[in-house]
């Protein structure tokens, strides 16, 4: 029986957990019929790593940004910065950038200039934004419209876990929303709830490994293979069949990072 293919739209592919089995991660994957991932690069300096493992694994490709949390610690990106990145045949996305009041909220004005640069950098790449959005809805609502209205742009809430009226925000500027692992949790019904009043259309999966892995994991260490188990989760929200649930978020992942889906249509 073949196994449904399927997207991680969103994992840290370069982070220490992985270093001692980096290839075995990446074939439980496969085997799990997750047959693309996107890895993450929260640091522009650590932007050459990432690179290499997008180059080294067929499956995977990458983004880089600078993550909200890093703001502070890390020198300001560029747009011409960003852009120059954007040009790697394997790059597919602007971040993971955005807002984090829970953890930073010290350093909330460095993270909103951080967060304009980067949609700057999606409006002129045409890739798009990937946000991290953490209790900053009303900024974070706030600085999406405003340049959206100065430019359209295309952006995912990764890991969406926010109210439901940046939920609606964010849809109503055609924008994605993504599941990870917290809406598989017991305790996320008013999550699932938020996900199941969506538009099929603009939903993804991803797990955010190595973190918040899905339940029978949970607690344990996350990897791409699991996002199978977020997306059962999901096709029991949307009342659907797996295959139909992955089959629906397949084309959206193809819609939303159109340059993978270039590159795999080339393969």
């Amino acid at each position: 029986m073949t196994v449904p293919a399927i997207t991680d739209s969103h994992c840290h592919l370069d982070f220490p957990d992985f270093d001692q089995e980096r290839p075995e991660v990446i074939d439980r994957a496969l085997r799990a019929g997750v047959h693309r991932m996107v890895t993450i690069c929260t640091r522009l300096r650590n932007e050459p790593q990432v690179r290499a493992i997008a180059e080294a694994h067929e499956p995977v490709f990458y983004a880089a940004g600078t993550h909200p949390m890093s703001a502070a610690e890390e020198p300001l990106a560029t747009v011409d910065e960003l852009a120059a990145l954007a040009k790697h045949p394997k790059f597919v996305g602007i971040g993971e950038t955005g807002l984090d009041y829970h953890y930073t909220a010290e350093s909330s004005e460095v993270q909103k200039t951080s967060l304009r640069i980067h949609i700057e950098a999606a409006q002129e790449t045409g890739l798009p934004l990937i946000i991290h959005a953490r209790d900053a809805d009303d900024d974070m609502a706030r600085i999406l419209t405003e340049g959206y209205k100065a430019q359209e742009y295309t952006c995912v809430m990764h890991c969406f876990s926010s109210s439901a009226a940046l939920g609606k925000a964010a849809l109503d500027l055609g924008f994605y929303l993504s599941m990870s692992g917290i809406a598989a949790f017991p305790k996320s019904q008013d999550l699932r709830d938020i996900f199941a009043s969506a538009p099929l259309d603009r939903i993804l999966v991803e797990t955010d490994s190595p973190y918040l892995a899905p339940p029978p994991h949970r607690g344990k260490r996350n990897e791409p293979a699991y996002v199978a188990h977020t997306a059962q989760k999901g096709a029991e929200v949307f009342g659907l069949p797996y295959e139909e649930f992955a089959r629906r978020t397949e084309t959206n992942f193809d819609t939303l990072f159109a340059k993978a889906a270039l590159w795999e249509r080339a393969a």
